[in-house]
């Protein structure tokens, strides 16, 4: 076992030694010089350290090991106490199982007249630890409330602290964010989840707690679609979104009274998303469905409409017609009732190169950018149901232009809504002199107005298929006898 002397004797035993050293006569080409040169050791907790000091000439000097005024050895005498500091053979200081109050300068001194010495800095690595999160792990609040988010670590060096939110961005569209206070300013349901804090500085394993936040507020509904297009005997599906805390209670109501689950209405919740099913739908059936939800916070309501009317129509035509002073326009709509008249409203858009005494701004008598409507019933005996693939030949437009169209259908409950705005654009010279094989028109200028107009000009509305053909044929030689 090593004898520890009293760092008084040590102390003295340097001062005789560097008193003796001073009369001894020593060669200035061979004075002792450090091999090692100062250092900055950076270690994780727990681990070993070596601190070296190596020495070219030592002569009779003595080697000190010094941490601020206290001794930690001397010569080959190892002075501190602690179990965990070594001294090893070529002097350099080793320590085990280092601790963060190990942290600071070691110097390793040459006991010269005028001493000479190297300083090595010890630091210790610290793995990050959260110390304080705020609120806790849950938190309940109201819907437009403010909620802060308060993360404190420790750890060395200092743990960079960031947030996140568990399997979502957070409410800024951020996947994280750097600071330690987080800010959520009138919080509603998409803001709420799971939020983690997490400190990460390099050092071992990143720190991370959680906190869920709760955000208690009324159902809200959302629909699928606001109207839902049906017809006689068929089956239609009104459905509603709802999202609330604590599995809000959701009922379906039609003027003012409750419906109850039966053979002809069937309730399907599933999870968020609540179906009314009615099945062989009759006329009583159609009007205004409530879909109403309810919970602790509150209560939520939204309408759906039921209808016989046609949904919108669809036109899928090209966009640049082929044609100067014409454009073919195409479309689609499915109607449970048979159709009985469509609505064609086109307009010249934006602005064009020719002056107010053009042909085209006096051709019809008014200005070049009227809406144009035409009003095209069906003969009875040409109307169907299901879904129908319609055309018209748009006579009388201007070259190189811009249209907008809207069409409209109607059948025995009513108009459907107007189509989106369909843009076309006529081509700046003829690519052929047949439009389209299936369509007949005159040099008319298209504004219809009726049905005798629309058939006096022989423009025809032609369906997709070849029955309705024939009957448009027959209707033209009829008119001529």
């Amino acid at each position: 076992m090593r004898l520890l002397l009293p760092v008084s004797i040590i102390v003295l035993t340097l001062l005789k030694d560097s008193w003796q050293a001073t009369k001894i006569k020593i060669d200035p080409g061979v004075k002792p010089t450090f091999i090692s040169t100062s250092q900055v050791f950076k270690v994780q907790s727990d681990e070993t350290v070596v601190l070296p000091c190596r020495v070219a000439n030592p002569g009779p000097f003595v080697l000190v090991w010094k941490r601020g005024i206290a001794v930690l050895s001397a010569g080959e005498t190892l002075v501190s106490p602690d179990p965990r500091v070594t001294l090893n053979p070529d002097y350099s200081l080793e320590i085990k199982e280092v601790l963060p109050q190990d942290a600071g300068d070691y110097v390793c001194q040459i006991g010269t007249l005028e001493p000479i010495e190297i300083t090595h800095t010890l630091v210790i690595l610290l793995p990050p630890r959260i110390d304080y999160i705020k609120p806790a792990e849950h938190l309940d609040v109201k819907i437009g409330s403010s909620v802060r988010f308060e993360c404190k670590s420790s750890g060395n060096p200092p743990p960079k602290i960031t947030w996140s939110r568990i399997n979502n961005i957070l409410p800024s569209g951020e996947q994280t964010v750097t600071t330690q206070e987080l800010t959520l300013d009138k919080v509603d349901r998409r803001q709420a989840g799971t939020y983690q804090c997490l400190a990460s500085n390099g050092v071992g394993e990143d720190a991370r707690k959680n906190i869920t936040l709760k955000v208690l507020y009324p159902p809200e509904i959302v629909l699928e679609t606001p109207v839902v297009y049906s017809g006689l005997n068929k089956e239609a599906q009104l459905v509603c979104i709802v999202h609330g805390v604590n599995q809000p209670t959701v009922t379906w109501h039609k003027h003012n009274l409750r419906l109850n689950p039966t053979e002809h209405h069937i309730i399907v919740p599933r999870v968020t998303r609540y179906t009314l099913i009615i099945r062989n739908v009759t006329e009583n059936d159609f009007g205004n469905y409530t879909c109403q939800a309810e919970n602790d916070q509150g209560r939520s309501k939204k309408v759906i409409q039921l209808t016989g009317v046609p949904p919108p129509v669809k036109v899928v035509s090209p966009r640049t017609g082929k044609c100067k002073d014409n454009y073919n326009i195409s479309w689609e709509v499915e109607s449970f009732t048979p159709i009985t008249e469509y609505n064609l409203t086109y307009r010249l858009l934006g602005d064009v190169n020719e002056d107010s005494t053009s042909k085209y701004a006096t051709k019809r008598g008014g200005k070049r950018f009227d809406k144009r409507k035409l009003a095209m019933p069906i003969i009875g005996s040409l109307q169907s149901v299901g879904l129908q693939s319609m055309s018209y030949n748009i006579r009388g437009l201007e070259p190189n232009q811009q249209y907008e169209a809207h069409v409209t259908v109607k059948n025995k409950y009513g108009w459907s809504p107007e189509s989106e705005a369909f843009t076309f654009k006529t081509s700046d010279s003829d690519e052929s002199t047949a439009d389209n094989p299936h369509l007949f028109a005159d040099n008319a200028i298209g504004d219809v107005q009726s049905v005798r107009s629309f058939t006096a000009n022989k423009a025809q509305l032609i369906g997709s298929t070849a029955v309705t053909f024939i009957y448009t044929i027959l209707i033209i030689l009829l008119f001529f006898n």
